[in-house]
């Protein structure tokens, strides 16, 4: 187990005149569980690829604990990695798949079946032993991958995209398992996903990337509460943060028919006569006509004990961009009813309309 640092790690692929990875900094905890998550191209894969060693570095390094590993072999890192293909010898049966590395390593055939087995044993997988790949569903491939990087003992865990291929209820139940056996391993582990809900359910630490420039790194909980920009806002949460411009008075914000108290001294650092107003579904609540914003319901989804309303501002034709409200799902609004939402006090969210910063605390 070690420590891993990102000191200015930096990747541009040739032809490109943008980074792919710009000046990355993290360094991240021994034992820690760290997610990666972005968008498609956001530099999240090519991150964990440099780790790995599997792209180059153009500037910058690469330490795992307190040895610079940037020109290291891939070899020689003492890393293990778990791919979303599974990468798996179809010919082998699972216990050659999971002790082959110990094998070309040299390892005697004893150790490679003690390993094996005790991995087996933690993932459930003793059973199976026997079997080729082919016999085994998607989840429990996926298992036989992680015991293959198990059973090398390796200092980092490295997994890209490692739950993409399994349907939505696999996913769900082994992103917990992944996430329970890499406490008990106490081994250091960087995660790699598009998946934001995977990220915050996983994660120690989440750190969130687009164009490859780090936007944030943060507990999820800290990360959903106090997003840095209008990027992490949107993109952290599931339904998404409303985002809005609205009019900064001396007062405080206009929101619709409310103006909503803000203590202008925390706004140091704009002089704008706007700010683009952050409010998450479940902060918004039922106002009376003429307070907060008129919204026209396009879309009711219910789920039981709670209701999400889909709709626009009213007078608005752009329906792009739906705002977004968790309701009382045994009485929620219907399609084509106009209603007036607030912000619940204490929820509200300020960023910059010219650069996206967040203001205030």
């Amino acid at each position: 187990m070690a420590t891993v640092t990102f000191d200015n790690a930096s990747r541009i692929y040739p032809g490109q005149e943008r980074p792919a990875v710009d000046s990355l900094n993290i360094e991240i905890g021994d034992g820690e569980f760290l997610v990666f998550v972005g968008p498609s191209g956001c530099g999240k894969s090519t991150s964990l690829r440099m780790l790995a060693g599997l792209e180059e570095i153009d500037a910058g390094r690469i330490l795992i604990g307190d040895r610079d590993v940037t020109d290291v072999p891939p070899k020689d890192r003492d890393i293990a990695m778990v791919f979303q293909n599974y990468a798996l010898y179809p010919h082998m049966t699972v216990a050659d798949n999971m002790g082959f590395a110990l094998k070309i390593a040299g390892v005697n055939k004893a150790e490679i079946r003690k390993r094996v087995e005790d991995a087996a044993a933690i993932l459930d997988l003793t059973e199976y032993l026997d079997r080729k790949p082919k016999a085994l569903s998607g989840g429990q491939r996926q298992r036989v991958a992680m015991g293959r990087a198990i059973v090398r003992s390796p200092q980092v865990f490295l997994m890209d995209e490692p739950l993409s291929n399994l349907d939505a209820k696999l996913r769900v139940s082994t992103r917990t398992q992944i996430a329970s056996l890499q406490r008990r391993l106490g081994v250091t582990t960087v995660y790699v996903t598009h998946d934001q809900t995977e990220a915050m359910t996983m994660g120690d630490r989440v750190a969130v990337l687009n164009a490859g420039v780090l936007q944030q790194i943060d507990s999820p909980r800290r990360m959903y509460d106090h997003p840095n920009n209008v990027f992490v806002a949107g993109f952290i949460g599931s339904p998404a943060m409303n985002l809005i411009e609205q009019t900064l008075t001396d007062q405080g914000v206009q929101f619709g028919g409310t103006v909503l108290p803000v203590d202008r001294a925390t706004l140091s650092g704009t002089d704008q006569n706007s700010v683009t107003v952050g409010v998450r579904p479940e902060d918004l609540e039922l106002a009376g006509e003429g307070e907060g914003l008129p919204v026209e319901v396009d879309v009711v989804e219910e789920l039981g004990a709670d209701a999400y309303i889909y709709g626009r501002l009213a007078g608005s034709a752009d329906t792009a961009k739906p705002f977004i409200a968790r309701v009382d799902g045994r009485r929620p609004p219907q399609k084509g009813e106009t209603v007036h939402l607030r912000p619940k006090q204490g929820h509200l969210h300020l960023f910059d309309v010219a650069n996206g910063q967040r203001l205030g605390d």
